[in-house]
């Protein structure tokens, strides 16, 4: 997965100025969150579910080498074949190697945000191999060349006009209404053959089950149910903390998920499938279990709650950050307050320093994850190593100098004095609007309160060396 081409304030700006952007993001994301918030309320332990959650994911990643070992000779035994991929590219080789090893010159895919993190599309384009996205979003985007900017709604950030318009260019040209029923017909009389001609299809997981080998995916439309059961041959691609100890905990993630992503009580479409069956579904059922920096994210105490994820985008919803600048301004497939923490662990700090800087720390994505990670804490805890790792000497030496102030009460009287002394010509009604440079980043985008007055026993004291 490459990292950000630009930095986030700099996206940002750019999105801000965009509002079209804004006003489809409104609708979507405050429709989406009046809709969890009903079904949530439905249920008298919600709390005890989330608990649940956190702890089953808890369990998995501290034991994660027995659940893969698990789950690979479960998977074995059901007639999968198991591959290992300690990166994009190796996980992207096994799906080009298949689909040559068939004659297929074009796989359907089911939405995987992780299909997206190797880059799949494009590398199997590089190949000849054309990958067809199959749903609805999905599609919109592959077809206008756009990216997805949210985890479970690709497309929020187009309206069904924009569709239309779209449609008419490229699948549909005939097409005259926006109504949603007329725009979704139009994309099943395109994909309908797609399906029934496909020799190989491509997935994701959303869990994976380590004592059965079973692979689980939910979706709202039944274009993952086609691409799974139709073609003889199926790939399917999971990150490696996907995994559940049992069937019976996929109970508690199959009521976690829907009502904290689409507001659901339940799945349209779940569908799990468990190695070969003769004469029903794939005949060939390929298993990608991928690393792709999951192990590094693993070794960090804090950050690793970040593979907590289920991916339900309840943080982007609530997010008052993403619903102005939107998932593009993050420049990752993973955007929002859970890209904020993942992205930089997966790539590494370095490679998208200002990502944990995304967020004005409110704590609604902690207040709204189905598994209870603690967003704000990841976020300053990455904070703090992005400046380890980027920082520049003149911000080092800054925060030193400060440190040294504070360590002494003397020293900090003594600054606040001179500070008093030097603001005087920028204090206007009582607020500080503008400092000079180099001080003026700071006031760019926001005021500062000019430095108290000194209380009558701050100043009688002595030099003290406290």
């Amino acid at each position: 997965m490459k990292g950000p081409t630009e930095s986030f304030p700099v996206a940002a700006n750019r999105e801000l100025g965009n509002a079209q952007l804004r006003s489809n993001l409104g609708n979507a994301t405050s429709t989406i969150r009046a809709k969890r918030a009903r079904v949530v309320e439905e249920l008298p332990d919600w709390e005890a579910l989330r608990d649940a959650g956190s702890a089953i994911k808890a369990d998995v990643l501290a034991n994660l080498d027995t659940y893969l070992l698990q789950f690979e000779q479960a998977l074995t035994a059901a007639g999968a074949t198991v591959h290992w991929a300690r990166d994009g590219a190796e996980a992207c080789a096994v799906v080009a190697e298949v689909a040559r090893a068939h004659g297929a010159d074009e796989v359907v895919k089911v939405k995987s945000l992780t299909t997206d993190e190797i880059e799949l599309n494009a590398t199997l384009a590089a190949q000849g191999i054309h990958a067809l996205e199959t749903d609805f979003a999905e599609l919109i985007l592959q077809l206008d060349g756009d990216w997805s900017s949210h985890i479970l709604v690709p497309a929020i950030h187009r309206n069904r006009t924009e569709i239309r318009d779209l449609f008419q260019r490229t699948i549909a040209p005939d097409i005259t209404s926006d109504e949603p029923g007329v725009l979704a017909e139009a994309a099943r009389v395109y994909l309908r053959e797609r399906f029934l001609n496909a020799k190989v299809g491509v997935s994701g997981a959303n869990f994976g089950v380590a004592e059965t080998g079973t692979l689980c995916v939910v979706e709202s439309e039944g274009n993952g149910r086609m691409c799974t059961t139709l073609p003889p041959v199926l790939v399917s691609i999971i990150g490696i903390e996907k995994l559940v100890p049992s069937f019976a905990d996929l109970e508690v993630f199959l009521q976690l998920l829907p009502r904290s992503s689409t507001g659901e009580r339940m799945n349209p479409y779940t569908s799990l499938w468990t190695g070969v069956t003769e004469g029903d579904g794939p005949q060939e059922l390929h298993v990608v279990l991928l690393d792709n920096g999951r192990t590094r994210v693993l070794e960090d105490e804090v950050g690793r709650q970040a593979l907590h994820c289920i991916r339900c985008s309840a943080c982007l919803n609530v997010c008052p950050v993403y619903s102005r600048t939107g998932g593009h301004a993050y420049g990752s497939v993973y955007p929002g307050p859970i890209g904020a923490i993942l992205t930089p662990q997966l790539i590494g700090i370095e490679n998208a320093p200002s990502l944990p800087f995304a967020s004005s720390l409110c704590g609604a994505c902690y207040e709204v994850c189905p598994v209870k990670i603690d967003i704000p804490r990841v976020l300053l805890h990455l904070r703090e190593k992005s400046v380890d790792a980027v920082g520049g000497r003149t911000e080092r030496a800054a925060m030193s100098g400060v440190g040294w102030v504070f360590g002494r009460a003397w020293r900090l009287r003594l600054a606040q004095r001179i500070g008093r002394v030097l603001q005087r010509p920028f204090v206007r009604d009582g607020v500080i609007r503008r400092l000079p440079p180099p001080l003026s980043a700071w006031t760019d985008s926001r005021d500062l309160r000019p430095i108290a007055p000194a209380h009558p026993s701050d100043e009688n004291s002595g030099n003290d060396d406290e």
